[in-house]
């Protein structure tokens, strides 16, 4: 079966890999998605499909046939990488990275959908994702800098 992923066109085959998460990273070799709680529960494994956010480790990799996949590695543009990404480093909001992949799909997902958001909305916005470093307002700061045109800057 075939689905695009991060605007590539790729083949996959769905008994090998009963998961999008299995496929993504057995498969396809794309290691951004992390396997963690194995149950929808951490946010590790957050991709968009079809622009929305999902559990890679809860989607079945059948169902994923014809759409379009997009993990943290479609962020950047390039060797250029998305403000959110730069934000983080800046702010130091990824300390073991293990959950930053799931942290900047939800935080970009949050920004294309409200530019502006208030640190309540953030904090709402990223509640599907766990960080057991606890660098939350670090994460926070992050977003903000971005929603307030400060980019990377502290």
């Amino acid at each position: 079966m075939r689905f695009t992923v991060n605007g590539s066109p790729r083949d996959v085959d769905p008994a090998r890999s009963p998961t999008l998460l299995a496929a993504l990273r057995d498969q396809l070799g794309i290691t951004g998605p992390k396997l963690s709680c194995d149950h929808g529960e951490c946010g590790a494994c957050t991709v968009r499909l079809d622009g929305e956010l999902v559990y890679a480790c809860l989607s079945l990799t059948a169902a994923c046939e014809g759409t379009q996949v997009q993990t943290v590695e479609g962020l950047a543009n390039g060797n250029a990488l998305h403000p959110l990404q730069e934000s983080f480093i800046t702010h130091d909001a990824a300390q073991c990275g293990f959950c930053t992949p799931g942290q900047l799909l939800a935080a970009a997902t949050l920004l294309e959908q409200k530019p502006h958001p208030t640190d309540d909305e953030i904090r709402a916005a990223m509640s599907g994702n766990l960080c057991r470093c606890g660098t939350y307002p670090k994460i926070i700061a992050a977003i903000r800098a971005v929603a307030d045109g400060a980019g990377g800057a502290p």
